[in-house]
């Protein structure tokens, strides 16, 4: 398996996305997922792109179980890489399809944080139907994440189907005092959500811990690498207390990275633990591997159970420089400022990679 394409680091992506995030149609969202056309150019023509996995039965399924599971269910969790433009096309195919079935839930966006939420809603006082006003309300072109073309089509689709957009990461002023302070930071919300988890197992711990080095390509010193990991933990308890609340009779769905769509052990567990008797469903998209066909093979469980996902959307990859290259700068760079003006520690904006948390 090529590890490379599970741990590509968020930030490294955001740094290359302006430049090379690909020009593709919108209407692509139209096309079922079979046999489509794609917008990224790597491994086109691998056997597993287009297929559907459920992990739990080891079988493929077609597009319409798919589009059934998540139109019934009250929270669904979309998991992306971020710079992959067929990732954004599929999400917004399955938000139309859930729509489509006469849901309205609210949508819910990692790449908006809760500071945030005032300009989401004045912007959609303002122009309900315009996802560009919505676009500029929230400076995404400041924001780190990839251009906001690629999430544009999942923004129409929510505003002109009228759903809430909910604002669900951290803020960054509560990731600042996260990575300065630990714990100690966390506000109750957040406290009584990762302490029903503990004692988190030293297997989730060190997968979780492995991840953040991986995604980050090895730039980050082994002392902070726990604090990436409450960091993780943190924003997916924020995500779920957003979906949930928003959520609470219209259901909601959730886009954002793979990592934080994990039902072991990120926002879908936390969900289903705070909306008892609630239906939850976690759907990764996921990039081939030359030379892998084997859908069991992209498995990310701990202690080797299959993928921790209700279904695996496999698509080709995106076409990227290396992105370790753009974080080894970026962080060489940060690394002398910081020896020049004494700072708060902090690590690389976003959580860990867009393939694997």
């Amino acid at each position: 398996m090529n590890t490379r394409t599970r741990a590509l680091p968020a930030l490294a992506l955001a740094l290359l996305a302006a430049a090379c995030a690909p020009r593709f149609d919108p209407r692509l969202a139209d096309v079922p997922i079979a046999g489509r056309r794609w917008v990224s150019t790597v491994q086109t023509g691998h056997p597993l792109a287009g297929k559907i996995w459920s992990p739990a039965s080891r079988v493929f399924v077609d597009e319409a179980a798919l589009t059934a599971a998540v139109a019934a269910a009250d929270f669904v969790a979309l998991g992306e890489v971020h710079d992959n433009p067929d990732h954004h096309l599929l999400q917004t195919r399955l938000v139309r399809a859930i729509t489509a079935a006469g849901r309205r839930p609210a949508l819910a966006f990692e790449m908006l944080d809760a500071n945030q939420q005032a300009a989401v809603d004045a912007s959609l006082a303002k122009a309900a139907r315009d996802p560009d006003a919505l676009g500029k309300a929230v400076e995404w072109a400041k924001s780190g994440w990839p251009e906001f073309q690629l999430y544009r089509p999942i923004f129409a689709a929510g505003l002109e189907a009228g759903l809430p957009i909910v604002a669900a990461n951290l803020s960054k002023p509560e990731l600042k005092e996260l990575r300065a302070k630990g714990r100690e930071a966390l506000d109750a919300a957040l406290e009584v959500r990762l302490a029903r988890e503990e004692p988190f197992s030293e297997t989730a711990r060190a997968a979780l811990r492995t991840e953040m080095e991986e995604s980050h390509c090895g730039e980050v010193p082994e002392s902070r690498l726990e604090r990436l990991v409450l960091v993780q933990r943190a924003r997916d308890a924020r995500m779920a207390e957003r979906m949930v609340t928003a959520g609470a009779e219209r259901g909601a769905i959730l886009i954002a990275g793979k990592g934080h769509a994990r039902n072991d052990r990120a926002v879908p567990a936390i969900v289903a633990k705070d909306a008892p008797g609630k239906k939850v469903v976690a759907v990764a998209f996921a990039e081939v591997d030359e030379g892998e066909s084997d859908p069991a093979a992209y498995g990310e469980g701990e202690g080797g159970r299959p993928a921790p996902y209700d279904f695996v959307v496999f698509t080709p990859a995106a076409a990227r420089e290396d992105p370790c290259e753009s974080m080894r700068k970026h962080m060489e760079k940060r690394r002398a400022t910081e020896a020049k003006q004494p700072a708060t520690p902090q690590e690389p904006p976003k959580d860990a990679a867009p393939a694997k948390p």
